[in-house]
């Protein structure tokens, strides 16, 4: 199926958070790419830099949420304004989402904000270095429309200091790893989030690797080996996530 075979004209929305262009500006190429949206269908929001927009949720497909360097699980005086506001707009349309049971897919940062609002306990318990993990589909997982077509487990691109804990009964678990017990749940039928990220290749990764190396996620003399570590195995099961996610919900 093409774009212009996709039902509808109401736009999906990505909504995102890193300030640094490169990787904002690829993170958005990738999910263009994976989703298979024309622009026109995806329409970009950079929450690092403008206010949350007043949508008319009516008017939209689904809405897809990047990766981010914010952490929710960072004590509130090292979170800059920026980010508190970042996240008070993010609350109060996942309360909204979540509600009316819209379509939504959270990468990464969808598992800080869809867990906050479930009060699901995140904490770096279960942090993932940058690296290539193998996830599993839960029985849940296998049945799941979203995950049609994929593997039992596959490999999977994963860089995150915090995770959930244990998931709220009002969550399904949808597929785990050996390092992260959740890596991907849903609310009601169309709201999910995932701990890996579905929307990156191996160029899209290596770029966050550089724009983000003193960020924390990897000591100052491990780059070579994190490098290394995204290329441990080929990816490419994950993105028919973002493709499966637009065919099922464009209207």
């Amino acid at each position: 199926m093409t774009s212009t075979d996709l039902p509808g004209d109401r736009p999906f929305v990505l909504l995102a958070t890193r300030a640094e262009n490169q990787p904002a500006d690829e993170e958005y190429a990738l999910f263009l790419r994976f989703t298979g949206l024309p622009p026109e269908r995806l329409l970009r929001v950079r929450l690092e830099r403008d206010p949350m927009p007043e949508f008319d949720l009516d008017e939209v497909s689904g809405i897809l949420v990047g990766g981010s360097p914010f952490n929710a699980s960072d004590p509130i005086e090292r979170k800059s304004a920026v980010q508190q506001r970042v996240e008070a707009e993010m609350a109060a349309l996942v309360d909204e989402v979540v509600a009316r049971d819209l379509p939504f897919l959270g990468a990464c940062y969808g598992v800080g904000t869809l867990g906050t609002h479930l009060a699901a306990p995140i904490d770096g318990t279960f942090a993932e270095p940058i690296s290539v993990v193998d996830v599993s589909l839960t029985p849940a997982g296998r049945a799941d429309p979203l995950a049609e077509g994929l593997p039992a487990t596959f490999p999977a691109f994963v860089g995150h200091k915090e995770a959930i804990r244990s998931l709220p009964p009002a969550a399904t678990l949808l597929a785990s790893s050996p390092t992260c017990p959740v890596q991907m749940f849903r609310v009601k039928q169309n709201v999910y989030a995932t701990q890996f990220h579905p929307e990156l290749d191996l160029d899209g990764i290596v770029t966050r690797i550089h724009a983000y190396a003193s960020y924390g996620y990897f000591a100052a003399d491990e780059l070579g080996l994190t490098l290394a570590a995204v290329r441990r195995a080929p990816v490419t099961s994950p993105s028919r996530m973002l493709r499966t996610f637009v065919e099922r919900y464009a209207r």
